[in-house]
């Protein structure tokens, strides 16, 4: 029960949202499909001391997007969160604007604001800059596309003094 109630928290501040948000121009969503690992995140309470997250993307024969995020909680070894939002495509024409169910019946945006031409990285954000998340297809992210995500965020109004490192340690 308390499990819900966070996540209907979390649910309600992704849904506060300003306008003023872009995306990149175009996603390919067969090829985003897939395992993304989580290299960096605007920390919050679900994933507070996560470790070894991972997205998992898949396109349903309906449209849909099935996604699985697992994650450890308090160390690589600790206790496996496992969550299965569901995703949508809003923006058919960029498909770079998603909206994910965490809890039904609530929708909240899911915007791909940054994405590498050879999709090795993605950077998922929502319109209030309140999360985002930086993705590699490795555990590791280097330290040049690391700091050009970060300089990209911060000129997209992200608080990126506060952007955490999630550790990946396999």
């Amino acid at each position: 029960m308390i499990r819900v109630g966070l996540l209907l928290i979390l649910a309600g501040l992704m849904m506060a949202c300003g306008r003023d948000f872009r995306t990149v121009k175009k996603v390919d969503l067969q090829r985003f499909m897939g395992d993304w690992y989580v290299i960096a995140i605007l920390p919050n309470f679900i994933e507070k001391n996560a470790y070894n997250g991972i997205e998992s993307y898949q396109l349903n024969p309906d449209g849909t997007i099935g996604v699985t995020y697992t994650f450890f909680k308090g160390g690589p070894q600790g206790k496996k969160k496992v969550m299965h939002p569901l995703g949508k495509v809003f923006d058919r024409q960029s498909n770079a604007h998603w909206k994910m169910r965490l809890i039904k019946p609530f929708w909240s945006d899911y915007l791909i604001v940054d994405l590498a031409p050879d999709y090795r990285y993605t950077v998922i954000g929502v319109p209030n800059r309140k999360f985002v998340w930086i993705m590699s297809r490795t555990p590791e992210l280097t330290d040049e596309d690391y700091s050009a995500i970060i300089k990209r965020l911060a000129a997209m109004g992200y608080k990126t003094d506060k952007i955490r490192k999630m550790p990946q340690i396999w």
